[in-house]
């Protein structure tokens, strides 16, 4: 039977890499293989549950019959909510005009893109990074990577940006960034600020201006002496020119309760929400109502904030030690010290071994079966998100990781490392 002819961009969708691994885990679970899945980019809520005051909200208000249609734009309290929450916590001034809600934060990256990029403009993004490269194939547009380096824990600098910026219409980054958990340095967010400034103050009335969309999903979780910084705080100036992506799903494990926001100017706010509401993407009207009334809890916040991150510190902390003392064991591991975010950046560096039995290890690909394999470790490689397919590095994710499991992991990984040569 021939294939069904469909649309040029349902055949030229470019299938996950995260995706196709996690087929992989599936199947060896069900065959009964106990696999220690750090792939995830979520939380096994029995070690992260959301916290109990937000819970009790989302309760009440269904108790109190809020399951109709909320306002396209998102519902007003929560708006309010929101601006309060990021003037407190983030010295960010937005008026509810100046923000959108959504049932999290893809819809909103969606509409972002859908806004500002017509077929052919140039999108400037990192790799490695979540998804831009599918947004910018959703739009049209023409994919500018900028290969992101260890020596500057994987974020782009403004040195890799400046020669793509002409004609350009979007630059997409993440800090903390999904994979690696590393942050923009103030010194290094700066210049890209001033770069964007500096362009659009040369283009001309009429002309189509410079965007920067800032996904700080997961602003909230830094630790140690790591510190957030954002565009509009850094120049004022950014403001007219920057869209913010943020919401619940990281800062309070709350992935499935699906409500997030935008914050910009309002005229491109405005047509983010148009754009929204044909596709449907409101966050529920009962989390709104809940999350209103939690993110002025500021007590209840702060103690979460405290007893979330400590045990997200400590599962990276103690993973982290375990690859630096496998590293001055000898064996071809590294590891970035955690900064931000539930990942952890670590390499494994096998190729050119030897398997037992002989076989060698040649690309890639072959490591992260022979990881999967041998030390029923499963971890996402750089090269699913967009970085070279010989990239050596993995995001580890401590969202599904249970503490007792650690000196398990560990240990099947040395015996794993022990058995080539």
């Amino acid at each position: 039977m021939a294939s069904t002819k469909l649309s040029r961009l349902a055949e030229t969708l470019i299938g996950s890499e995260i995706v196709k691994l996690g087929a992989t885990i599936k199947e060896k679970i069900s065959q009964g293989e106990h696999i220690y899945n750090y792939t995830i980019g979520d939380f096994d809520s029995s070690q992260f549950p959301i916290p109990a005051a937000l819970q009790e909200e989302i309760i009440s208000a269904y108790q109190h019959h809020y399951t109709t249609y909320p306002a396209a734009e998102g519902e007003l309290d929560l708006r309010k909510a929101v601006a309060a929450f990021l003037d407190k916590n983030e010295n960010l001034q937005y008026t509810p005009q100046e923000i959108l809600i959504a049932a999290g934060g893809r819809p909103l990256i969606y509409a972002a893109y859908r806004t500002i990029v017509d077929e052919g403009d140039k999108v400037i993004y990192p790799v490695p990074s979540w998804n831009n490269n599918h947004y910018v194939h959703f739009t049209g547009g023409e994919h500018v990577m900028i290969e992101a380096t260890r020596e500057n824990n994987f974020m782009p600098t403004a040195e890799q940006i400046k020669p793509h910026i002409k004609g350009a219409s979007l630059i997409a980054v993440c800090s903390p960034l999904n994979p690696t958990g590393t942050t923009f340095k103030k010194a290094e967010l700066e210049e890209i600020c001033d770069m964007i400034i500096e362009e659009n103050m040369q283009r001309g009335e009429g002309e189509k201006k410079l965007y920067l969309m800032y996904d700080q999903i997961y602003w909230t979780l830094t630790f140690g002496d790591t510190q957030h910084y954002n565009p509009v705080s850094l120049r004022p100036e950014m403001k007219p020119f920057t869209i913010f992506i943020d919401g619940i799903s990281k800062a309070f494990a709350a992935t499935g309760v699906r409500v997030g926001w935008a914050m910009g100017p309002a005229d491109v706010i405005a047509k983010m929400r148009a754009l929204n509401s044909h596709v449907g993407s409101w966050a529920p009207m009962a989390e709104q109502k809940a999350v209103a009334k939690f993110l002025l809890q500021q007590t209840e916040i702060s103690s979460y904030f405290s007893d979330f991150k400590n045990e997200l510190s400590l599962r990276l902390n103690n993973i982290y030690n375990g690859f630096q003392q496998l590293k001055t064991e000898g064996f071809p591991v590294d590891a970035i010290a955690p900064q931000a975010a539930i990942y952890l950046t670590v390499q494994i560096d096998l190729v050119g071994k030897k398997m037992p039995g002989g076989t060698g290890i040649k690309i890639q690909e072959d490591v992260t079966a022979y990881i999967l394999n041998e030390a029923k470790l499963a971890l996402v490689p750089f090269y699913a998100f967009g970085a070279d397919k010989q990239s050596s590095w993995y995001r580890l994710s401590v969202g599904c990781c249970k503490k007792e499991d650690i000196p398990v992991v560990l240990e099947k990984l040395k015996d794993a490392l022990v058995k080539l040569t």
